[in-house]
């Protein structure tokens, strides 16, 4: 399979993770990516950037790496309505935003909660992505999940960090499969993501393209084949 782009990333910026843009996008180029976008965390998380460092990416020459950068944010979901912990005026700075649930940032609740959660998120008209909902941490609805990103435009993450032996998040294997199987049945589209918090680790979908592979998802609905195909979902085209 076409695997271009990587849209979930993390710099020194976000507290717990050991690169700099530069090094993020050396690497990209040496592997052979086309785009990459990266995403600190938003306030709520601790150890990262203050919100003013999302209103500031005019200093950033998009073009000077040899890769296309986007700049954006991997924000929290703090309750259970969906609500985020970056203001409107911040997510209008940023080219498109990750909503994802961390046990750091909210207490986990039960399955109607969590999906009411992300449901809310997905709802939101600068929400792009959902990150990571493979957590088995936070249990949900996939069938709810899956229908409500089709409906709203919204991409569903397959974050290759969930699949890493050492990984933290419960029962992702299982959880992505039930999730990449509604997918499928609901002709919804996914995004493969590194989550790299580290420049090696840059575009690394080893463990997502396994997957896929196993379910033999099909490969239109993926779109990590395309720049065009991923800009479609982000605010940058309407």
């Amino acid at each position: 399979m076409k695997d271009i782009l990587d849209a979930h990333m993390h710099t020194l910026m976000s507290g717990h993770a050991y690169s700099t843009i530069r090094e993020m996008t050396r690497a990209a180029k040496e592997k052979g990516l086309e785009l990459i976008g990266i995403t600190e965390h938003a306030p709520l998380m601790s150890g990262t950037c203050h919100e003013i460092y999302f209103h500031n990416f005019k200093v950033i020459d998009r073009s000077a790496y040899d890769v296309e950068l986007l700049m954006g944010s991997e924000v929290n979901i703090k309750d259970f309505n969906g609500g985020l912990d970056l203001p409107e005026k911040a997510l209008r700075k940023i080219d498109y935003a990750i909503a994802s649930l961390h046990d750091i940032c909210i207490k986990a609740g039960s399955i109607e909660q969590n999906t009411r959660a992300v449901i809310g998120a997905i709802r939101n008209p600068f929400i792009n992505i959902i990150g990571h909902p493979d957590d088995g941490c936070f249990p949900l609805d996939y069938e709810q999940i899956v229908l409500a990103a089709k409906e709203h435009h919204v991409l569903l993450e397959v974050n290759n960090s969930s699949f890493h032996p050492l990984a933290s998040r419960q029962n992702s294997h299982a959880n992505a499969t039930t999730m990449l199987n509604f997918c499928k049945k609901h002709n919804v589209t996914i995004i493969m993501d590194s989550d790299a918090h580290i420049d090696l680790d840059v575009g690394n979908h080893t463990y997502a393209q396994a997957l896929l592979k196993e379910l033999s998802f099909p490969e239109e609905l993926v779109v990590n084949t395309s720049v065009q195909k991923f800009k479609s979902y982000l605010n940058l085209i309407k």
